[in-house]
Parts: structure tokens; sequence; C-alpha cells
């Protein structure tokens, strides 16, 4: 969530970044407006509280010298009625506040490209040569039906639709990027964890999946609220939830395997064959704690390290710099990194990083003390290093060979046992 400050002192400038974003200025009006109000009824109340300390005190006097006291203390029952009143008042405007602010979206910052969509994203680099085929590629998909290490049909028996199981070299492969991603990860500093891959409501708060994205979560249960994580940001994230970060322990950095659980609501048609959008798929993570001063460094930093990946695996990409139409919710900064896939004839997204500033930390209350002692709100940042499927389906596309096989990257070698994969016997 965003500081309240901002909305008051500096009301315009927050409409016109907003706007950016989508947000009507009218939005930003009212949320101004409850706030005064909020302010207005606190202030009531504490001198109504505050005057009914001074006489509750002048009440006992005239009893000890009893004295009448029946009228004062008919008026304290109408002060006292007041009181209740005013504070139903503010139960019911921090309320209303809390259902505008817990919609808003970050901020962007100001070296974002302003547009409504995608088209507006900007590219910063490319890296790796894009391979010129002497034969026409194949879908990874058919790539890996071929080869009997993909098994779509089965998958949506057992699960449903954008599910899938992967057979043999095909887990083994997936398992070989996962590993060599995390063992990367470690050695850029990143300290691994292991996840819950459920969550309670608090969590997906933290995070800003909640309240605005439910319809994409996978929930499990009304009454105990627990939720199959959409990404291992919640709970890498969620780690320091209520804490304070000693400041001398920053920057922290994390990363984990875990499944991602996505219900896809927003997408319906699109990307219905392959691995490109499933609802449940492996990702490695990477999570970072920093002072805000920090922060942006850090972020180019995280970029730096799922690049590693990508030229590691020897496969073409490109970095691009998303507009505010197409950032996420929680983001104040994001770059998103694209594979080339061959059949496609164009680039995909395989990672994004994203600085979300204080926006998360204030949500889920993640602080460190300043050199001065003073508490403030670490800088939170996630990024996808890499989406796991993803990374099967761009080496499945840019290593092909002619005669059906696919050439494992050397990288992967010592992970996956073979440098290539070869068709299976069916089960």
């Amino acid at each position: 969530m965003l500081d309240m400050k901002l909305f008051r002192t500096e009301t315009e400038y927050v409409k016109e970044r907003l706007a950016t974003r989508g947000v009507e200025g009218n939005v930003i009006d009212e949320l101004v407006t409850l706030d005064a109000k909020r302010r207005d009824l606190i202030q009531e109340t504490e001198q109504l509280k505050a005057k009914r300390n001074v006489v509750s005190e002048e009440i006992a006097v005239a009893k000890r010298n009893k004295q009448d006291a029946s009228a004062v203390i008919a008026e304290m029952q109408a002060v006292g009625a007041k009181i209740k009143e005013i504070d139903a008042d503010l139960e019911n405007v921090e309320a209303a506040i809390f259902k505008i602010a817990s919609h808003l979206p970050n901020m962007p910052h100001e070296s974002i490209p302003v547009g409504p969509d995608e088209e507006a994203n900007v590219e910063i680099r490319t890296d790796g040569k894009i391979r010129e085929f002497d034969f026409e590629p194949k879908n990874h998909w058919e790539i890996g039906e071929d080869l009997g290490i993909l098994d779509f049909e089965r998958g949506a028996k057992v699960a449903g639709a954008r599910f899938l199981y992967y057979v043999g070299q095909g887990a083994r492969l997936e398992r070989a990027i996962y590993n060599f991603m995390l063992d990367e990860h470690r050695k850029e500093g990143y300290k691994e964890m292991l996840t819950p891959y459920m969550v309670n409501y608090d969590s997906m708060f933290g995070t800003g999946q909640y309240p605005k994205f439910e319809e994409d979560a996978y929930r499990v249960g009304v009454e105990n609220d627990m939720t199959l994580i959409p990404t291992a940001e919640v709970p890498l994230t969620n780690y320091y939830r209520d804490e304070v970060i000693p400041a001398e322990k920053l920057p922290v950095y994390f990363t984990a395997v875990s499944p991602s659980f996505r219900q896809e609501a927003g997408s319906a048609g699109r990307d219905t064959r392959g691995l490109i959008r499933l609802h449940q798929f492996n990702k490695v993570e990477m999570v970072k704690f920093a002072k805000p001063e920090d922060s942006y460094n850090e972020l180019e930093k995280m970029v730096t390290n799922a690049e590693n990946i990508l030229q590691r695996l020897g496969l073409p990409y490109h970095v691009i710099n998303l507009s505010t139409g197409d950032m996420g919710f929680s983001a104040a900064k994001t770059y998103d990194l694209e594979v080339w896939m061959p059949a496609q004839n164009m680039y995909r997204e395989i990672s994004s990083c994203s600085n979300t500033e204080a926006f998360q930390a204030r949500r889920a209350h993640i602080q460190y003390r300043d050199a001065d002692g003073k508490l403030q709100f670490v800088h939170t940042l996630n990024g996808s290093g890499l989406a796991v499927g993803r990374t099967v389906a761009a080496i499945l596309e840019n290593c092909q060979n002619e005669d059906g096989t696919v050439t494992i990257p050397e990288a992967l070698r010592p992970y996956f046992g073979a440098d290539k994969i070869v068709k299976e016997d069916e089960l």
C-alpha cells in the first residue's frame, strides 16, 4: 500500500502518476476526503474522551464529598453515547479507506515508459544469437509429445486443461533446470529456502495478491482460508512479516523452487497449448530485502542474475522495461526477460524482476531501523530466476534437431546426465 501522507501532501502528483496506471482522479479525491474525515473524527473523539476523564475525576470527588453529581453524570452519559457513535463512524470510515487504498496499485517509478499496454514497453538490450534453422522448427509441445516426454492428454484427463505430466527425460530435464538455477543463485549470494506451498490470507495481502486478485488464486476451503501459492514470492517475502530486520543484515537474498498455482482467470483462450500458461508450474524465485537507497541497484543485480541463467544455457533473449499499463499491481518498476521461441518467431516472457519499493513492506509491516534508530519500511524485490516450464519450452525449441532429438545445453549436462534427449519407449 502507499503512504497516506503522500495523498495528503502531494495529491495532484499522486493523481498524475496513478492515472498512468488507470486510476481515476475522483478515486484519489474520495480517499483524501475520507482521510480528512477520519482525522476529524479522531480529534473529536479524543477531545470527548479527555473531557470524560476530567469530569469523571470531578464526579468521584463530588461523591466523596457527598455532593449531588446527578447532572454531571447525566452529561457524561450523553458524552459516552456520543463517543460510541463517533467510534462507529470512525470504524466505517476506516473500512472505506482500507477498501480504496488496498485496491490502488503501486506508484510507478519515474524511469518507466508511460503507456496503456505492452505496446509501450521499451527494449533495453538483446543477448545471444538467434539460430537459423535449415529445417522447419517445431513447437515445443510437438517436440515433447513426439519424444514421449510431455503428456498433455493424460494431464487433462487426470486434472483438467492446462495440466500435464513430465515423463522420463522430461521430468529429468525439469529437475536438472531448477537444480542448476538454484546452484547458480547460491553462488550469487542467495540463501536457498524451501517454503510452505499454502499460505494464509495475511500473506496474500502482504504481497498484494489479495484482495484485488482473489479470482486468480486457488483457495483451499473457506473456514481455514488457505491459498495455494501463485509464486514463492509470497512465502519468501512474508518470511519477515511483522518483523524488524536488523539493519546490518540488509540486503537479504532468498531463492526457492516451488510449484506455482494460478487459475489464469483473465487469460481465457490464450496459450491454450504447451507450457507457456499452465495452472501449475515450477518456478525458481529470487526475493530481496534492501534499504531504500540501495534497492534500484539491487534490482539491476537481480536482472543480471536472471540473465546469467539464460546466457549459461545459450538461449537468445532481450530485456524490456515495462510500461505503466503493463506492469504488475505491486511493482514500482519491472524488467521482463523474454526468451526467443523459434516456432512462434517471437520473444516470450520467461522472467519478471520487480522493485516494489515499500509497497509490500507497508502491507506486511516489514521494517528496519535506520542510522538514527528510526523505524523505516524496507524495499522488497522479486524476480523469476527462471520460470522452469518456459525454460523447458525454450530449450526444446531452440535446441531441437532435424532428427527429432534435442541437444542439452552444455551447462545442464552434469545435471541431466546426457547430452541429448532421444525418443523414449511409450508407457
